[in-house]
């Protein structure tokens, strides 16, 4: 499942350096994480890398892009091909 960022961010920055596959952006009022680039990590991390360094109610499992982890492993291995 993809990641999203609520209206909660402070946009403190601090999740953008940690996105291994440059999903998270500066939005208008927020950070947003592109569903099409999130893998929460899988390929690169056993974790997400921006969940611990963000308010941890900020970043939450986007309703809208519900993967399997086989799915996100597909994911990054086209992002990376």
């Amino acid at each position: 499942m993809a990641l999203m960022i609520n209206e909660e961010c402070t946009l403190c920055d601090a999740c953008v350096l940690e996105c291994p596959n440059e999903a998270i952006s500066e939005g208008d009022d927020i950070y947003t994480i592109d569903a099409l680039r999130c893998t929460e990590c899988v390929g690169h991390f056993d974790e997400p890398q921006c969940k611990p360094v963000c308010d941890p109610d900020c970043i939450v499992p986007n309703p809208d892009f519900v993967e399997s982890p086989e799915e996100l492993r597909q994911k990054y291995e086209m992002l990376t091909a």
